[in-house]
């Protein structure tokens, strides 16, 4: 796959060299951002402020497509290419990245990591009692899978708009007490968030959530001490459930008198429902949280922001603890 990448990026080179595309941006007179998910593609409009139509920020992800499972079209390798910033989240699922990296044509374009700019703060991905492990999970024991989901976290979401912030000052000195002021403003926004799912957290009367499905929101249930159980680890491709993960997931629905069955966005419902009927009551809630991976182009048209999306996430959250 790597061999394809790197050939497919070579042609587009050339072909983008040939037709003028690498400096399309630059006689604009626009700044060229490029990110790969939703929550990245909003902070940095957030931070633009009224800046934002003084640039061409791109989202590659705009149509609901998987991280863990997108690759670069011909027209996104141009884009990454030439453009002036650079974000994307790092880990496993990006490693297509330094493909495209090595043969950019702007040989000055920040490039911002969330995983390396977070550091120490990223966690190893957990295989947590009950969970339904793939084939390759099983080959690679031992070694250390990073969780990549960090941007449900609102105290990482904090973190990396201060980063992006002093970045966009850097490629653009003249406005960058501008990001400044508007990053400090955002992140002010993401504090007081933080501190009412702080507050839900600690007066919560049930402190576990369970997940018929995949279970990207480590780096959430953490931050407030809650614990869970889940089906998949955050980055399974699985679907189906085995009858011992229902019948682990169910009875601790009962052992814990749960009154709420999790699932993510993406989720037909199957698997939370199964697990539902198999337990003792069969009257639990089955409540959805956005893991902003189904987020799409139509979505951020329709007013959907990271903050919205993390706001009814709250309540969603108010729902299950309470």
């Amino acid at each position: 796959m790597k061999r394809f990448i790197s050939i497919i990026i070579s042609l587009v080179m050339l072909t983008g060299i040939m037709s003028g595309c690498g400096t399309q941006t630059k006689q604009s007179g626009k700044l060229s951002i490029v990110t790969t998910i939703f929550p990245e593609y909003d902070w940095v409009k957030q931070i633009l402020g009224d800046k934002a139509d003084q640039a061409d920020v791109t989202l590659l992800l705009d149509n609901g497509v998987d991280l863990h499972s997108y690759q670069p079209t011909a027209d996104d390798t141009v884009k990454i290419s030439s453009c002036d910033m650079f974000i994307c989240v790092g880990g496993e699922s990006d490693e297509w990245v330094d493909d495209i990296l090595k043969e950019a044509i702007n040989k000055d374009m920040v490039v911002i990591d969330l995983l390396d700019v977070l550091g120490n703060d990223v966690k190893a991905e957990e295989v947590k009692e009950g969970m339904q492990t793939e084939e390759e999970e099983e080959e690679n024991d031992g070694e250390i899978e990073y969780d990549e989901h960090v941007w449900l976290s609102l105290r990482n979401a904090a973190k990396l708009c201060k980063y992006i912030g002093e970045k966009l000052g850097e490629i653009d000195a003249g406005s960058r007490d501008v990001y400044t002021a508007n990053a400090n403003a955002y992140i002010e926004k993401l504090n007081e968030l933080e501190s009412r799912y702080r507050q839900t957290a600690d007066t919560a009367k049930v402190r576990t959530l369970l997940f018929g499905d995949r279970f990207p929101f480590k780096y959430l249930t953490d931050d407030y001490g809650l614990d869970y159980y889940a089906a998949f680890v955050g980055c399974s491709a699985e679907s189906e459930a085995s009858f011992e993960t229902i019948a682990f997931l169910a009875n601790k629905v009962d052992t814990l008198g749960l009154r709420a069955i999790m699932q993510i966005e993406s989720a037909d419902g199957k698997i939370a429902n199964t697990i539902k009927s198999t337990t003792k009551t069969k009257d639990q809630k089955i409540l959805t949280l956005d893991s902003m991976q189904s987020t799409t182009a139509k979505d951020v048209g329709n007013g959907v922001t990271y903050l919205s999306i993390m706001e009814k996430n709250l309540e969603v959250l108010k729902d299950a603890l309470n």
